[in-house]
């Protein structure tokens, strides 16, 4: 599918010295500044694949991800993610901010993928690394060609997103749901307005992304909230936590999950550098939890916070999600692809099947192209 690629605003370059690890992963590089997007580089790249197999103890013993971007403008100080920036020779700092990969042919190489397996794929994950609804997401328009080609192979999918440009993607959503076991997700780990937009400085407001799970529901479809991380001394006080699942059951959260803050080698040297900027106070403290190379809060303070957070969630009527041990998005409702008995593609309606790449739509509309 040919898309707009804000030629009117780009400076295009290709940089091979300064961006050797991309130079050696893909096709294609080419880089676009644009000022709706001040101090932010778009690297346009081709990608080879798109469907990831992640091994571990999950379901057939790993998972599935999908990530149309790395990197991250919501630039979120704790984001976990932030290590993999360096495998492109980029830091896990700034640079995870501010040089975004976006893979435009991300559901092209999706149809392709899926159209080749034999076997179908127990679920997808989407989100689970870089947010697939970040800013960028509203002119790349990556999701929605993606959401039809999971949609037209009945392969199960979730999304976890703190984006509330979700919203844009309902009806597809929803149509695909029809299809295949979709799980939504919205990540909304602070309730302080001043410091969510100190540690999330791109994301949208809390309550944005509480209108987003509101939207959903109205939808028809489920939405769990992911309040994670909790951050010690900062949102695990039981007046924030008992703020925070009153608004998520107000907002309509079918369910909540949660968990203490983690900080694996990338982001601890990041984040600590923001404590010590924004709570120089909490520096000490966090030192004595995440000591050496350890990342997880100590099991005394998951304790701890367990007990305090679980009766919360009964009292506020509201299930305890569950989390995906591989991917550590929301775990798929279904064990399998829903197929039709013949194991072909399914026809899709209108809405998800204009959005499939030629290729594709040509097969989900018995041969005539869309465009």
């Amino acid at each position: 599918m040919v898309r707009m690629r804000w030629d009117a605003q780009a400076v295009d370059a290709e940089e091979p010295a300064a961006l050797s690890g991309l130079a050696r992963l893909h096709d294609v590089v080419r880089s676009v500044r644009t000022p709706e997007f001040a101090g932010i580089t778009f690297h346009e790249v081709l990608a080879k694949t798109a469907l990831n197999r992640v091994p571990g103890q999950g379901f057939m013993g790993g998972a599935w991800t999908i990530n149309p971007y790395r990197g991250c403008s919501h630039a979120c100080v704790y984001c976990f993610a932030r290590r993999t920036h360096e495998y492109l020779e980029l830091d896990a700092g700034a640079d995870f901010d501010s040089e975004i990969i976006v893979k435009v042919n991300v559901a092209e190489v999706v149809a392709r993928e899926l159209a080749r397996r034999r076997e179908p794929i127990p679920a997808v994950a989407l989100g689970t690394n870089t947010d697939p609804y970040q800013r960028a997401e509203g002119r790349y328009r990556l999701m929605p060609g993606v959401v039809a080609a999971l949609a037209q192979h009945g392969t199960p999918f979730s999304i976890l997103t703190k984006g509330s440009l979700l919203r844009r993607d309902l009806p597809l959503l929803a149509e695909a749901a029809r299809h295949t076991a979709v799980d939504l997700a919205m990540s909304i780990a602070v309730y302080d307005d001043e410091l969510q937009q100190s540690i999330e400085p791109g994301t949208p407001s809390t309550s944005a992304r509480l209108a987003t799970v509101t939207a959903v529901r109205d939808a028809g479809l489920d939405c769990s909230v992911f309040l994670m991380p909790i951050l010690p001394y900062l949102t695990d006080t039981r007046a924030h936590l008992d703020e925070a699942l009153r608004r998520a059951k107000q907002a309509g959260a079918t369910s909540v999950l949660y968990t203490a803050l983690h900080l694996r080698p990338g982001t601890k040297e990041w984040f600590m550098m923001w404590l010590a900027r924004e709570h120089p106070e909490l520096v000490e403290r966090y030192r004595s939890m995440y000591y050496g190379t350890n990342s997880y809060a100590p099991a005394g303070y998951r304790t701890w916070l367990a007990a305090k957070i679980r009766p919360l969630i009964r009292a506020h009527g509201l299930e305890r999600g569950r989390e995906d041990p591989v991917t550590g998005g929301v775990r798929s409702r279904a064990l399998g692809g829903l197929r039709d008995a013949d194991g072909e593609r399914r026809m899709l309606a209108p809405v998800l099947a204009e959005e499939l790449p030629p290729s594709a739509a040509a097969a989900a509309i018995g041969g005539q192209t869309l465009f």
